[in-house]
């Protein structure tokens, strides 16, 4: 087998998974985001479509294969040639027929939908793959969990209405949960906003992990749980604040721009201003409204404006846009388009830049001394916040996505006039649905929930191999008669064993064996010769036990079978 461990961590490495992953010699890198998977890191990958295949297949999708090149003039009917931005990797070929390859399927999928289902007899229809993908990341990372050239299983879903559309829906929410149970993972599938795939509804599934680039809110009393990009504020029913309007008055704060400087001095709290933030909103600049001790979520601001992208500007394009000091600004007489945070709606007497230099108002009140052109949710949601579903505690923690769900409805199928023929024989477009998995970031995710000091701990329904055969007398005719014979027996019975009868020290063998994170290793050595007896050791919890040669096997395919059947969906 080709396995090249090695010892020292690669500097490359940011986070366990990719660490481990190179030194267990289960991939390594051609270029930067994109890796050769090594027979080890194949075969984890292929144990995660095998549960993908199953779970696709009891939920009554179909699997085909779809080209990886796709052709620009499918992306320019969706209109998302531009919208999806520079992470579609273009190009042209000899005819000068532009192309990209594919990050996505949903053109592909509606076009073959278009050409082959006439009928509402022939619905609903649910199609799979599990095919290679890329995205021109500007900044892989993390090994498998952020790169350019991905595994990827994408499923979509055509149907006659709504109605149907939401059960096709839940079906496939209902196989991510039998998914990701049987995978091992500690996940949670959480409200998420639908980005450049497009749609009116989503989840993603997300395992939870301190490496996670995804921030989570999850309620500690019920089941809700969202994205901090979706997650919904919802304020008191009745406004807190009270007291006797004042007079606007225009102070002196010589130098002092920051929230919290100006706090000091006017002997105030953050939440007493108004902040004041400038957006580059696809062709516009906007200026935002936020409490002063709230943050700006531009996920929020996109979705309220309708926007493609939202940028937040620095201070020399803000004074080229606004020709006003940075650091002073606020909404009254503002020259750009002014949007607020729903909460600066609820505030009273409040202190906000006076769009002059080395000045602040006090006194100020929304709605009676400026009126902004819209107000929504737009702020970063905190633990101090109440569950939008019960008003219970939340608590904000890190995730990995590995999988996400779409509610498409008619976008792609209005865009590319993809129809059936309904039961009136009226031409209707298909109710869509799309449903992806990460199928190599799975493998990567399981690692950061799986590890210790010593290596890898896969999961038994992930682990490349199910168990590890050590023979530590290669010298040794008994020993090795021993060990093969073991081998055979096991792979006899169905167990999955990797034999290393490498001429090694056992010491390395211990290590590697660690380190590859198979779930038994079984050895045989001395303990053979002067018993008769072989090791049988558990990389979870790092239980050893010895038993007699001649129960070996039943022993071992006893414990996978145990072990496995607690992943059971």
């Amino acid at each position: 087998m080709l396995l090249p461990t090695t010892k020292e961590t690669p500097s490359e490495a940011e986070v366990v998974s990719h660490q481990l992953l190179l030194r267990g010699g289960f991939i390594r890198k051609l270029t930067s985001g994109v890796y050769t998977y090594l027979p080890l890191g194949l075969a984890a990958i292929r144990k995660v479509g095998q549960i993908v295949r199953e779970e696709m297949n009891r939920a009554g999708a179909q699997e085909l294969l779809m080209p990886m090149v796709q052709p620009a003039d499918l992306w320019r009917e969706s209109g998302r040639w531009q919208k999806y931005g520079a992470e579609l990797l273009r190009f042209t070929d000899r005819h000068e027929r532009e192309s990209c390859l594919g990050p996505t399927h949903e053109e592909v999928i509606t076009d073959l939908a278009r050409r082959e289902l006439q009928s509402y007899r022939q619905l609903p229809m649910s199609l799979y793959q599990i095919q290679t993908k890329f995205r021109d990341e500007i900044r892989p990372r993390f090994g498998l969990m952020r790169g350019r050239e991905f595994v990827m299983k994408d499923a979509y879903s055509f149907d006659v209405s709504d109605e149907a559309a939401g059960e096709s829906y839940d079906k496939m929410y209902q196989a991510y949960h039998r998914i990701f149970r049987r995978c091992g993972l500690d996940f949670r599938a959480v409200e998420a906003d639908t980005g450049t795939i497009g749609g009116s509804f989503s989840h993603e599934f997300m395992v939870l992990a301190q490496t996670g680039e995804d921030t989570l809110v999850i309620c500690e009393q019920c089941s809700y749980a969202a994205n901090v990009e979706k997650a919904m504020i919802v304020l008191p029913d009745e406004c807190l604040e009270t007291g006797e309007l004042q007079a606007m008055r225009k102070v002196e704060t010589p130098g002092m721009k920051k929230v919290e400087v100006v706090a000091e001095f006017l002997k105030a709290e953050p939440a007493d201003f108004i902040k004041t933030m400038v957006f580059f909103v696809d062709e516009e600049v906007v200026a935002v409204l936020v409490r002063g001790d709230r943050e700006v979520q531009p996920v929020k601001l996109k979705n309220l404006l309708h926007a493609t992208e939202v940028e937040l500007a620095d201070d020399d394009a803000v004074f080229k846009k606004t020709k006003l000091p940075v650091g002073y600004l606020g909404p009254i007489d503002l020259p750009i388009k002014v949007v607020a945070d729903q909460e600066v709606m609820r505030m009273r007497n409040c202190i906000c830049g006076a769009n002059e230099k080395q000045y602040h108002l006090t006194g100020v009140q929304p709605g009676r001394d400026f009126i902004p052109a819209m107000t929504g949710d737009l702020r970063q949601i905190t633990a101090d916040d109440s569950c939008p579903a019960c008003a219970g505690p939340l608590k904000l923690t890190e995730g990995i996505e590995v999988g996400h769900i779409f509610k498409l409805g008619t976008a792609y199928s209005e865009a590319m006039n993809a129809t059936f023929q309904d039961c009136e024989g009226q031409a209707k477009s298909f109710v869509m649905g799309c449903y992806g998995i990460g199928v190599s970031r799975v493998v990567a995710a399981a690692i950061e929930q799986n590890h210790d000091q010593h290596g890898i701990i896969f999961p038994l329904p992930l682990a490349p191999f199910q168990v590890i055969l050590l023979n530590l007398g290669l010298n040794s005719e008994d020993i090795t008669g021993a060990a093969d014979q073991l081998y055979q027996d096991l792979q006899a019975r169905g167990v999955e064993v990797l034999y290393d009868d490498r001429d090694e020290r056992p010491g390395s063998k211990f290590k590697d064996a660690d380190l590859i994170g198979i779930p038994f290793r079984v050895t045989v050595g001395k303990t053979y010769e002067k018993e008769g007896k072989i090791e049988i050791r558990n990389r979870l919890d790092g239980r050893t036990e010895t038993v007699d040669f001649d129960l070996a096997a039943d022993v071992v395919t006893g414990m996978v079978k145990t072990e496995m059947a607690r992943y059971t969906a």
